[in-house]
């Protein structure tokens, strides 16, 4: 059973990084106030607004603001600034003995993927794919459905989504249970081979992308379909593929590759759920169990938390 943080509370003191890129200053402003309005205190990293290529800050400072609010006692969850690219670089570095004994609420999507990953394989503990400080919760104006999917941290009821909120759709029916996993399918399909590799095994597997054209798609799910996470998983979620269009004729969609390969793999796969690069973008933690029914169209998640 995965180890689950502690939910948040009104006072409490919340961390902010940056273990990809450099996040947009009067974004992140308005993603503190965001968390400010929400009763929290806020710490941020010493290197949130360092600037090294298109990292922020050294590998060597990324990941000291990582330690570093694992390590802090006050700090009760960490919040990622923005995505990016090169989070898988400080994978291989981090003290995972720290975080396994520090659990606390870790946010972020995307390029943060792999990072999920990593902590899920190395330390079996609950961590939350969702909307950015910076990049989400810092923009002039907030869906308020990703805003509302920020109240999950304050306390540990499950989540249900139906087809009347999401418009679910069937891919491959069936019915199945099992811990969630995954992210972006770029960073999934990197872990392939590494330490972190993704395990899949009898696990609800999430899928979601953006800027990436059906050719591209089709290559990464192949190469999963191929190294047998499709047809291992229990079944197949899939969120937002946004901006995932051909730049060229002939092309098949990005809807054909999806379904061509979930056939192929033969597990319960249900469409729908706005988790990725969209408006409004839900959270959800991975690492919970999760239940889904696609004749139902409705996906059951447990909390990704438990109470003080």
């Amino acid at each position: 059973m995965s180890i689950k943080p502690v939910c948040l509370k009104k006072g409490d003191t919340v961390g902010i990084i940056a273990p990809a890129g450099s996040p947009r200053r009067d974004a992140l402003a308005r993603g503190v106030n965001f968390l400010e309005g929400r009763g929290l205190n806020i710490k941020l990293g010493r290197y949130v607004h360092s600037e090294h290529g298109y990292l922020a800050g050294t590998d060597e400072e990324r990941l000291e603001d990582l330690h570093s609010m694992f390590r802090d006692k006050e700090i009760k969850a960490i919040f990622c600034a923005r995505g990016g690219y090169g989070t898988a670089r400080i994978a291989s570095m981090i003290d995972y003995e720290l975080l396994r004994s520090n659990p606390k609420i870790f946010w972020g999507y995307s390029d943060i993927t792999f990072l999920h990953l990593a902590i899920m394989k190395q330390c079996e503990m609950v961590t939350f794919h969702g909307p950015m400080i910076a990049s989400d919760f810092g923009r002039e104006k907030v869906h308020s459905e990703t805003e509302d999917t920020f109240l999950q941290v304050f306390g540990a009821a499950p989540a249900i989504y139906t087809k009347e909120q999401l418009l679910l759709e069937s891919i491959v029916e069936g019915s199945a249970a099992g811990s969630l996993t995954g992210g972006n399918l770029t960073l999934i399909t990197s872990t392939l081979g590494t330490k972190f590799e993704i395990e899949t095994d009898g696990r609800i597997l999430f899928i979601e992308e953006i800027n990436e054209e059906p050719r591209a798609v089709d290559r990464m799910l192949n190469q999963l379909y191929m190294a047998g996470k499709l047809e291992k998983a229990s079944a197949i979620i899939v969120g937002d593929f946004h901006n995932c269009i051909p730049d060229s004729e002939p092309s098949f969609s990005v809807e054909e590759v999806v379904s061509h390969y979930l056939h192929l793999a033969g597990k319960p796969a249900i469409k729908g759920l706005k988790i990725g690069h969209c408006t409004p973008n839900i959270a959800i933690p991975l690492g919970s169990k999760a239940f889904m029914d696609t004749s139902r169209k409705v996906v059951f998640v447990e909390s990704g938390t438990t109470m003080n």
